[in-house]
């Protein structure tokens, strides 16, 4: 490894040095949440004394300030998100910008806003707001030696693969999931949403993956779900009222 006093990160075989890192944090919520019923979108639903998004904004905020915060939303959103803003006093700087049809067109919005080349992203979904300082420093700093940074957490069920000759286990010891954010170096990333199907793939990591690119795993953590149903709103409310009671 070449002498580096800044930030190394391993792309392919080369290592390269940037004297100067900045970091990004793309948080993607522009989903319209069918999974959670009609009414308002879970990431504009209120819980813990505000709506579900400004918490995952805060997590990032707490960690470092200077992060650039690019929050991408639904089509039509941004106006009735200010005004939410507004409402909850909320004033922590963030970049606001509207989704695409997929979250992959989404994803590739939010990177357009970035000039950068040579720093690291971080990407997050908007329904995670109980991500934590240490699962967000874990992910830049392992990002930071090896280009690459994927969180993930044991499977507690027993599993089956199903497929049209019927079905069999899978060894759950062999198998994590997957959770965000996901953090990657930037120029790797972008050159990875330069491909034509990059919508075709559920989340980074996979598109990554695609390139060749060996993917760098670290621990999750449980408590960092992705809030869809009715219930897990619920326990959310829970898990971020503790919170906020502990940190008055």
């Amino acid at each position: 490894m070449p002498a580096c006093r800044h930030l190394v990160f391993l792309s392919g075989n080369v290592y390269i040095c940037i004297k100067k890192v900045n970091r990004y944090v793309i948080i993607v919520a522009a989903g319209l949440s069918k999974r959670m019923g009609e009414g308002t979108p879970k990431q504009f639903r209120v819980i813990a004394g505000r709506p579900m998004l400004m918490h995952t904004i805060a997590a990032f905020d707490a960690l470092e300030a200077a992060l650039k915060l690019i929050v991408i939303l639904p089509p039509g959103a941004i106006s009735g998100w200010q005004k939410l803003c507004s409402e909850y006093n909320f004033k922590i700087p963030h970049q606001v910008i509207e989704g695409g049809d997929t979250r992959g067109h989404s994803v590739k919005n939010g990177l357009a806003q970035i000039e950068d080349n040579d720093g690291l992203v971080a990407i997050h979904d908007g329904a995670r707001p109980m991500v934590d300082e240490r699962l967000i420093l874990e992910g830049f700093e392992l990002a930071a030696r090896t280009g690459t940074a994927i969180p993930c957490i044991p499977v507690a069920d027993s599993l089956r693969l199903v497929d049209t000759t019927g079905s069999r286990p899978l060894p759950r010891s062999k198998v994590k999931a997957i959770q965000t954010p996901q953090c990657f170096a930037l120029s790797m990333i972008k050159q990875a949403y330069a491909a034509q199907d990059f919508m075709s793939f559920t989340d980074d990591a996979q598109l990554i993956e695609r390139s060749g690119i060996t993917l760098s795993l670290y621990e999750g953590n449980p408590q960092n779900i992705k809030i869809t149903t009715p219930d897990q709103l619920r326990y959310a409310e829970i898990i971020l009222s503790s919170q906020n009671h502990k940190q008055t």
